[in-house]
C-alpha cells in the first residue's frame, strides 16, 4: 500500500493561534475554455506543535488525519526563513 498523502508547500501568513499556522499554497491550474494559466491561493490551516513557524516563512505540509473541524494539515518543516519585514513585530523578545 502506498503512501496516499500530498506534500505541499505554501507560505505562512498567520502564526496567531496555539499550535496552528495558515499556510497559502499557490498552484496553478488552464482554464477550460481559454487556456488561460489561472493562479490559485488556498489557506490550509497546519498543526504546529513546536511552534517554529513566524510569518513568511516558506514551510513543507502534509496531510493527515482531521485534528480539528479545519485542520487536517501538519507541518513537516520550514525550508527557508522569512524576511521580517518593517510592519511586522518581533516575536523574539516575547516570553
Amino acid at each position: 500500500m502506498e503512501n496516499k498523502r500530498r506534500n505541499l508547500s505554501g507560505r505562512v501568513v498567520s502564526n496567531k493561534m496555539s499550535k496552528t499556522v495558515v499556510v497559502a499554497v499557490e498552484s496553478t491550474i488552464a482554464h477550460q475554455k481559454y487556456r488561460k494559466t489561472i493562479r490559485r491561493i488556498s489557506n490550509l490551516k497546519a498543526h504546529d506543535e513546536k511552534g517554529t513557524c513566524r510569518v513568511g516563512d516558506i514551510v513543507e505540509i502534509v496531510e493527515c488525519r482531521p485534528l480539528s473541524k479545519t485542520k487536517h494539515h501538519r507541518v513537516l518543516g520550514v525550508v527557508s526563513k522569512g524576511q521580517l519585514s518593517e510592519g511586522q513585530p518581533d516575536d523574539s523578545n516575547l516570553q
